[in-house]
């Protein structure tokens, strides 16, 4: 809402939206009033979740996007403008994880957990950031990892890749404040997702109950906990934060 409590719309780009934390960060955002623009590598996810969101009344879009692929990032922004113009909020769910010893990453693995976690996060902001400069408004939220503030064994790419997004998301927030736009990221604690789930099945984590009795919350996190907290930095009342990292832990890392 602006400052006379009057609803604002704007255009959002939500990236890993297929399922999970972009899921439910689309989700919120739309119950917000916003024009979403879903994108994710599982296009056929990306739209289904569209199609869902336009069935209760939204105008949603779903697009097949690698977030590493820099020219595929920019066709997806100039649909996304098309359909439902300038873009004014931006978050990069998009991400890889992966467990592997130190010693057994190869070159090849870091360079692509880089080039999505990392790279990718950068080719998106840097499509959309001319959208919020012309508007002198904009909206980012960086989903990083708690892990890139505690170290993770056996995940050293990935703690590597969302340290950057940390890193980027500060440096972006002191470059764009004068223009009106905010950057903040939020590092999610343990978050029970279908790639949590994964995890889990192929014996890379511990036990989801187990991890959730040892949260001082006794509980695992869900994406809708992680997508109400965006959806408030991606408002109006939201414009007094930026470059900030807001745990959504929890209780863990405090």
């Amino acid at each position: 809402m602006d400052a006379r409590g009057r609803t604002t719309t704007r255009v959002a780009v939500v990236t890993g939206a297929a399922s999970g934390m972009g899921q439910a960060i689309s989700r919120h955002l739309v119950e917000r009033g916003h024009r979403v623009a879903l994108l994710d590598l599982d296009g056929e996810g990306a739209q289904r979740a569209a199609e869902n969101l336009r069935a209760h009344g939204a105008r949603a879009l779903g697009r097949q996007v690698d977030v590493a692929d820099r020219a595929a990032v920019d066709e997806a922004l100039r649909d996304v403008r098309t359909e439902l113009g300038p873009i004014e909020i931006m978050v990069t769910s998009a991400g890889l994880d992966a467990f592997e010893s130190f010693t057994d990453i190869s070159a090849a693995a870091w360079n692509r957990m880089l080039a999505v976690n990392l790279t990718g996060t950068f080719n998106c902001l840097q499509a959309a950031v001319p959208d919020m400069l012309a508007a002198r408004w904009g909206r980012i939220v960086t989903i990083s990892s708690s892990s890139a503030q505690s170290g993770a064994a056996r995940m050293a790419h990935y703690v590597a890749s969302k340290g950057g997004v940390i890193g980027l998301t500060k440096a972006l927030a002191i470059e764009l404040a004068p223009h009106g736009i905010t950057v903040n990221t939020i590092p999610p604690g343990f978050i029970d997702t279908p790639m949590a789930r994964r995890a889990e099945a192929a014996g890379d984590i511990p036990r989801i109950d187990a991890i959730s009795a040892r949260t001082p919350v006794r509980r695992a996190g869900t994406p809708d906990d992680i997508a109400a907290t965006c959806a408030f930095l991606c408002s109006d009342e939201a414009g007094y934060i930026t470059g900030q990292l807001i745990g959504v832990n929890g209780g863990w890392y405090l």
